[in-house]
């Protein structure tokens, strides 16, 4: 209980962080960062595993990371992100918020909130037509998350959002590679 209530509160810490004093991977003279302009709530509802991310201190030492995002009635997302400290069988931690919507009319602008009154943005910025991968950021580009429904990204695809990153202003040197489970 006291494990999973310290990575629930640092992981909380992340809402406050996301307003700017993550990793500066914006790329110079970049054109202001949109979020994709349709996003289907329910077809984006359920498990990604997170394939490489930005450093961020809420997530070191972070392994298997995923995401499990549940559609509420309301509207809302119920979110549990999970992963184990060091190694894939390392302390299972995890951590829950609500996502949503702040303006309807911007489908892939997302807030989430961990931790109340604390709220962090949440941008879909890239997203496969099909819904297998996912590219998550914000506004000042400190924060690059690249999500799957595998535990596993092909070379093309990952060569394909390597480029999209770039292209979005995103300085990919910057990325570490999340370890997951073979299978998952």
């Amino acid at each position: 209980m006291m494990i999973t209530r310290s990575i629930g509160v640092a992981l909380a810490l992340m809402t406050t962080l996301l307003v700017g004093c993550g990793t500066n991977g914006k790329i110079d003279g970049a054109a202001p960062l949109v979020a994709v302009d349709e996003l289907d709530l329910e077809r984006y509802a359920g498990r990604w595993y997170e394939i490489a991310r930005y450093p961020t201190s809420f997530q070191r030492g972070l392994v298997g990371v995923t995401a499990e995002y549940t559609l509420q009635d309301d509207g809302r997302i119920h979110v549990v992100n999970t992963g184990h400290k060091a190694t894939l069988d390392g302390p299972r931690r995890s951590a829950t918020a609500k996502a949503w919507r702040p303006d309807p009319a911007k489908a892939g602008e997302l807030n989430v909130r961990f931790f109340w009154p604390f709220t962090g943005s949440y941008w879909v910025i890239d997203l496969d037509p099909d819904y297998q991968w996912a590219m998550v950021g914000e506004r000042s580009r400190n924060y690059l998350w690249i999500l799957s429904r595998t535990p596993e990204l092909s070379d093309e695809t990952v060569e394909a959002l390597m480029d999209s990153a770039t292209a979005l202003g995103y300085r990919t040197d910057l990325l570490t590679w999340t370890p997951q489970p073979p299978g998952g």
